[in-house]
């Protein structure tokens, strides 16, 4: 067997990236459906209700004194960027769940922005350590176009699941589409199965 110099073939596909995903390196790209809004975390708050044993919400103070966590991986968009070995740090969903104390009947998730954007997760996607709101990205606070002073963090799923500016979760008893959800995209988001639109 003989090799051209300088020929080394194709280069492997780094496993992080899910099918149809290119790394982006450095760069985060911006994206977002709406204005950017300019927030101050004096009057911030955070707000978990519906099927809840107790409607319960957080000023900044309020929830930054709660225990800290941290994630560290990977987040993919829709429009096939992933940008790898991310670190963000927050508290987690399960944190915030646990003091408002879901009804049985609980099932999905509708998470809403200070904007009025809205997303939706079935339960089952923002508990068991899978799902945060964070206000620190690789040690610093959390940009305001990439959501600070707060966004919520799924990073299993497509990134327009980790809505920016977030303000609330509501627990329903039944799914709810968001705003991209209503215009054509999957209702899910998993990048491994490439649920990109409705129908995919």
């Amino acid at each position: 067997m003989t090799f051209t110099r300088g020929f080394s073939g194709r280069r492997a596909r780094d496993p992080r990236l899910p099918p149809g995903q290119y790394d982006v390196g450095n760069d985060w790209p911006v994206l977002t459906a709406e204005a950017t809004p300019r927030l101050s975390t004096d009057n911030w708050t955070f707000t978990v209700d519906g099927l809840v044993k107790e409607k319960t919400s957080w000023t900044w103070a309020e929830i930054m004194a709660l225990p800290r966590s941290q994630f560290m991986g990977d987040i993919h968009c829709v429009t096939t960027w992933s940008k790898l070995g991310v670190s963000f740090a927050g508290v987690s969903v399960d944190t915030l769940l646990a003091a408002a104390q879901p009804e049985p009947s609980a099932s999905y998730v509708l998470a809403s922005s200070t904007t009025g954007y809205t997303t939706n997760l079935p339960l089952a996607d923002v508990t068991n350590g899978q799902a945060w709101v964070v206000w620190e990205y690789d040690g610093r606070p959390l940009a305001r176009e990439h959501g600070g002073p707060a966004r919520l963090l799924v990073p299993h799923l497509y990134f327009w699941k980790s809505a920016k500016w977030v303000s609330g979760l509501t627990l329903m008893d039944h799914d709810q589409p968001g705003f991209w959800e209503q215009n054509g995209y999957h209702d899910r988001g998993d990048p491994w199965k490439e649920q990109r639109y409705q129908g995919d």
